[in-house]
């Protein structure tokens, strides 16, 4: 990589050396009107980059949000490491635990615990669901 950047660094000298000797201001122009339409040519591919990357991130946003299948009801931390986390799929809503590197599903809920609209979880969820375990926990003995 390096002898190729090399060539590349010395091959405008050998075509300066090459061209027959002219007046002192006619290759300061050319070079310069060709870096400057390099720069813009740079300017603008760099531009089209970030134009495009704008326009995939906003074409991944467009997707449909409100008609998801699986949503996250409610989560609470156990741990720094551990949580439950209450999902409802379809119509069916299913209490996992979450450790590193591990999901158990718990308990599946026979009546969905229904929450307003973008009210997290109270007490009386964690209430609820202690007692759905609980009632599961002791049909199980």
């Amino acid at each position: 990589m390096a002898k190729f950047l090399a060539l590349l660094l010395m091959l405008p000298l050998a075509v300066l050396a090459a061209e027959p000797a002219t007046p002192a201001a006619a290759p300061m122009t050319t070079s310069a009107g060709s870096l400057v339409q390099l720069l813009l040519g740079l300017l603008l591919v760099i531009g089209l980059i970030f134009l495009l990357a704008w326009l995939m991130r906003r074409v991944q946003q467009i997707g449909p949000r409100g008609g998801q299948v699986i949503k996250i009801v409610a989560s609470q931390a156990l741990g720094p490491r551990d949580r439950l986390v209450l999902v409802q799929v379809g119509g069916e809503q299913i209490l996992l635990g979450l450790s590193a590197g591990r999901i158990t599903p718990l308990h599946v809920m026979n009546e969905p615990v229904h929450l307003p609209d973008g009210e997290p979880a109270s007490a009386e969820f964690a209430q609820r669901l202690m007692e759905l375990l609980g009632k599961d926990q002791k049909d199980k003995s």
